[in-house]
């Protein structure tokens, strides 16, 4: 599994990656929830908001967004929702949607670090999300989710 993980980080990550079970488990949940949303479409997100639902626990939520950086779920953060932030950019100047867009784009999936507040806190801390490509009601569209590794 470490070869997956290390073949999948882009050539612009800056930080160690997340140990392998943590990293392992995050593949399998979104790869499960873009198999979801290919069948189920926007229907899915209900589910997917829940805490204790499985697809939520922890600091670990799924976010979804269109290949335009609009946001079309975020389970932790619904205030982010129908937002376009492709050119956000996180506490260290990274425009981190554009490096997951390209990974999903050039890869089909992989993982990116970036600088992201944890649920319920204001100061960003280091975060790995893994992304894959899927479709949402027709549209292009990549999932994610991450785990914060400080």
């Amino acid at each position: 599994m470490l070869l997956v993980l290390e073949t999948a980080i882009p050539a612009f990550a800056k930080r160690s990656p997340p140990p392998v079970h943590q990293a392992a488990e995050i593949e399998t949940l979104v790869n499960r929830a873009a198999e979801v949303l290919e069948e189920q479409g926007a229907r899915a997100f209900g589910a997917f908001r829940r805490k204790g639902g499985g697809w939520r626990y922890g600091d670990v939520y799924l976010f979804v967004f269109d290949l335009r950086g609009i946001v079309l779920f975020n389970a932790a953060r619904p205030d982010r929702e129908g937002r376009d932030l492709l050119n956000e950019r996180d506490a260290d100047g990274k425009q981190f949607h554009r490096d997951l867009v390209e990974v999903v784009t050039t890869s089909g999936s992989g993982w990116v670090d970036y600088m992201f507040p944890k649920p319920g806190q204001a100061a960003p801390s280091v975060k790995w999300s893994y992304v894959c490509a899927t479709h949402v009601d027709g549209v292009e569209a990549l999932i994610g989710a991450g785990v914060y590794v400080d």
